[in-house]
Parts: C-alpha cells; structure tokens; sequence
C-alpha cells in the first residue's frame, strides 16, 4: 500500500487535495523479439501509434470491396451494440468525475393540514423552501480512483468498438474474396461443362453410327454429370457467402446481392512491422491493457475502504405558515456541518475486498501477457502460411499448366482416333482439378493476406524512402 502524503493534520490544503492511497499503474514489462521469426524477406515498415489506421482495405483496389467496408462501421450490428456500449461508458465517467465536485439540491414544499376535537377542527398551512449542498472530500484518493479506473474502462470499450470493427471489417472481406474466387471456380466449371456437352453430342453421334460403345457413352455422362454436381455445390456455398456479407452490413440477405464478377483486387505487399508495435497498433492488446490498468485503480478504492469518509453539509431555507411570509428575514433556518464516517469493525470484509481487487488485477495481467502471446503467434502464423503458399502457388500454376497441355494433346488424339475417350476424360478430369485447385489456393492467400492484415492491427504506415 502506498501514501504519497503523510497525514499530520487536517489543514485546509489537505482537505482539498487528499492523498491517494493504493498502487500507481506502470504497464508490466512483456518480453518481444526484435523480428518475427517468419518475417524473412518482408518489407519493415515503422508504424506510428498516433495515426489514425484509416481505410485499410483500399490497399486492394478493389471499389467493390471499397464500397462494402465502408458500411461496416454504420450499418454492422456487433459494432452498433458496442458504440453504444462506449457511450455507456463515457456516461459513467462523467458520472465519476461529477461526484469529485459539491451536489447542490432544492425543496420547496407546501402542506395543509387538520384536525377535529371535541368538536372544533383546527387547520394549518406549512410553508419551506430549503437549498442543501453536500460535498464528500476525497481525502485518500477513493473518488480519484474511481474516476481514473472509469476512464481506463472507457478507453478499454473505445478499444473493444475498434476491434469489433476490424472483425467484422476483415471477415467481411474475406468472405469478399472467397466469394469472388468461388466465381471463378464456377465459371470453370461451367467452360468445363460446355465441352463435355459437346463430347457427349459427339459421342452419342458416333454411338448411333455404331463406331463408339455404350459404355463411352456412359462415361461421358457420368463426367458431365459430375460436373454438373460439383457446380450445384459451389452454387450455395457462394450464395452462403453473399448473405453473411449481408448479415455483415446489417441487412438480411433477401435485401443483397452481389452480381457474379471477375476478382479485380490488386494483392499488395504488407510491410511488417516490429513486434513491439503490436502493443500500439492492435486494438484487442489495448482492450487487455486498458482493462489491466482499471483493475489496478480498483485496489486503491478498495484500499480507501480502510479509511473513514468526511462529508461536508450545508443547508440554508425559510419555513413559515403563510405564504407572504415564506421569504422574510425572522422565519429563515440554516444548518452546516461535517460528517465523519467510517468502519470500525468488519471482520476482514475491507481486507478481503483489497485481496479480491487485488488478485483481479493478476487475473488482467496475465489475460494481457496471454494477448500479446496470441497477437505475435497470428502474425507469425500468417507470414508463414503467405510465404509457403506462395511457392506453393507457382508449383500448382506450373502444374494446371501442364495439365492443361496434356489435355489438350489428349483430345487432339481423340479426335484422330488415336486413342479411346477414356484417357480424355481422365486428362480433362485431372485438368479441372489441377485448375480448381490452383484457384482454391489462390483463394486462401487472399485471405491469408486479410488475415495478416488484420493480425497487425489493420493497418500500417510506411514511411518515406
């Protein structure tokens, strides 16, 4: 426990300005690399703290996505639920400090009243009009404390706003760009069904010129149809992406929709930044920190509990039973005085209520370090997958390639009576797969790139070269 000022005597400067009983908050030291361990190769870039993140996703260029995020912040209602939920808190700080200053009320009250005996009724008028102050001094800090563990809680719901924010904002585009490539998976797909139409014609030509067997026949159908199923499927898995966009932006999904389109996004270079700036830039790490730093100004009002309260009261009025003479001099009535009121015996309530403040606050220091950990392991985690999806990507676009080549040569084979439709249907096959699944890749480096993004706090400033 601490006292900044000694307790001699109760002179006018004291009873004014108190002392402040309780710990000082110093944020705990949390130990962090000077690099990401996966950050190898990675553009650095020195974020200020101060700068607003501002619109992140333009990075992308993308004015589809561009006009879509840009509703999050007004329409989305997780990030609704918590601006009021910030607004509740401003409200309450200002409460606070309110009760650091004198409460000044008013009466003013007028009774008739009677009575009845042996016959003969009596009545009487009571006139008042009384003016009241009260003022709770803050010798030892409590109501200080109480506003500063408030303002820490604003700052930690100002915090929780920002992060809702960039949750709903980063899975928004996401979901974006899963959906657009799921576009272009279906629009493959459909190509791809085009031309199995097409063999399935040829095919059912030659069957009834008796120069292919029934079972080409049936192979090519079971291909088309195939086909046909696996489109079905990435159909309403795109549909369920469009509509939570829509729950995103606080419509139902009969209200929206997204028209199928080519991606148009440009995939940009995030610079990574150091470790330490994470503590800046993230906003769930502030929610940690300014939680942390409301628990350790609760120890100090719980420590006021220890000492006794001294209140100041004054009252001045009029009281009279008639009206006129409500205000003259002979019928005034006044009151001042202090009240000096504490605990004397609890039976280690006040000691109990100190250990459960304090063990609150270990509770929040450990929830912070745990979020600091968390926070380095998803950029970690997110550099990683960017760097090996990268090579990977190159390997699986080589690969399509030769894919597609193969299928081509297959066909022309075909169609010289080379070869049965079976190598073709089984070189097209694996063409279409090796395509799906050089798009299902791309797909996940887009939001991998999001996600990265996000794990930096949403946004970065590159300075001048």
């Amino acid at each position: 426990m601490k006292i900044p000022c000694k307790i001699s005597t109760l002179s006018l400067m004291l009873l004014l300005t108190g002392c402040m009983v309780g710990p000082d908050y110093h944020r705990p030291t949390q130990s962090l690399p000077l690099a990401f361990k996966e950050a190898k190769g990675w553009q650095q870039a020195q974020p200020q703290d101060a700068e607003q993140k501002g619109a992140w996703w333009q990075v992308y260029q993308d004015p589809q996505l561009n006009q879509l995020l840009s509703q999050v912040a007004i329409a989305n209602q997780n990030v609704a639920m918590y601006a009021a939920q910030y607004r509740q808190a401003l409200a309450l700080t200002d409460q606070a400090t309110a009760n650091l200053y004198p409460t000044v009320t008013g009466d003013v009250k007028s009774t008739r009243s009677g009575s009845a005996s042996s016959g003969q009724r009596t009545t009487s008028n009571s006139h008042s009009a009384q003016l009241s102050a009260s003022w709770e001094l803050d010798l030892w800090g409590k109501l200080r404390r109480q506003a500063a563990e408030d303002r820490a809680s604003a700052q930690s719901s100002q915090a929780d706003l920002a992060n809702a924010t960039l949750s709903a904002q980063s899975t928004l585009a996401q979901d974006y760009f899963q959906l657009r490539i799921l576009d272009q998976r279906i629009a493959l797909y459909q190509k791809s069904i085009d031309a199995y139409q097409g063999y399935l014609r040829i095919i059912n030509n030659k069957y009834q010129a008796g120069s292919e067997n029934r079972a080409t026949v049936a192979q090519a159908q079971m291909q088309l149809q195939g086909a046909r199923s696996t489109l079905l499927g990435m159909t309403w898995q795109r549909a369920q992406y469009e509509h939570a966009i829509a729950v995103l932006l606080g419509k139902t999904p009969a209200e929206f929709s997204l028209a199928p389109a080519s991606l148009a996004a440009t995939l940009p270079k995030i610079p990574v930044m150091v470790p330490s700036g994470l503590l800046q830039r993230r906003p769930d790490i502030a929610v940690a920190e300014r939680s942390m730093a409301a628990a350790n100004e609760a120890i100090g009002v719980a420590i006021t509990g220890y000492f006794p309260d001294l209140t100041l009261s004054a009252s001045g009025g009029t009281r009279a039973s008639a009206l006129h003479n409500l205000f003259s001099l002979p019928y005034r009535v006044w009151s001042l005085g202090p009240e000096l009121s504490g605990t004397i015996l609890d039976f280690g309530a006040t000691k109990a209520s100190v250990a459960q403040a304090r063990a609150a606050y270990d509770a929040q220091v450990a929830n912070y370090r745990q979020t600091v950990l968390t926070a380095m392991q998803e950029v970690e985690d997110n550099l990683v997958e960017l760097n090996t999806l990268g090579d990977e990507i190159s390997a699986q676009q080589a690969s399509a390639q030769a894919a597609i080549t193969s299928a081509q040569v297959t066909r022309n084979q075909y169609e010289a009576g080379m070869i049965d439709y079976l190598d073709v249907a089984t070189t097209e096959n694996s063409s279409l797969s090796e395509q799906q699944s050089l798009l299902q890749l791309r797909s996940q480096q887009w939001v991998s790139s999001v996600a990265l993004i996000a794990a930096l706090g949403g946004g970065w400033h590159v300075p001048e070269q």
